[in-house]
């Protein structure tokens, strides 16, 4: 699948991404659990997205790094495609 194929509230997997950005790490509660967020911008030969890292993932994955995406989650953020693992997806670095 490419970035351009991408729809909101379904799974999605991309072969080779890139991210091109990576933002600064925020920290969150949900249901009293402490975690961690980075939001990233990643790219394809069809365009761009956001794309999430969460807990440990933040501190795996860096810019320029080329990730295949399994299984991943697609929303709709202000008008924006945003994808990230989810529950079950997978993130591997190529």
């Amino acid at each position: 699948m490419a970035i351009k194929d991408l729809k909101p509230n379904t799974n999605a997997s991309l072969d080779d991404v890139t991210v091109i950005e990576k933002g600064p790490v925020r920290e969150f509660s949900r249901g009293g659990q402490l975690g961690r967020v980075c939001s990233c911008k990643i790219k394809d030969a069809t365009g761009t997205c956001e794309f999430s890292l969460f807990n440990d993932d933040v501190d795996k994955y860096e810019k320029g790094d080329r990730l295949k995406l399994i299984d991943c989650w697609v929303k709709e953020w202000n008008s924006n495609i945003q994808i990230s693992p989810g529950r079950s997806g997978k993130i591997e670095k190529l």
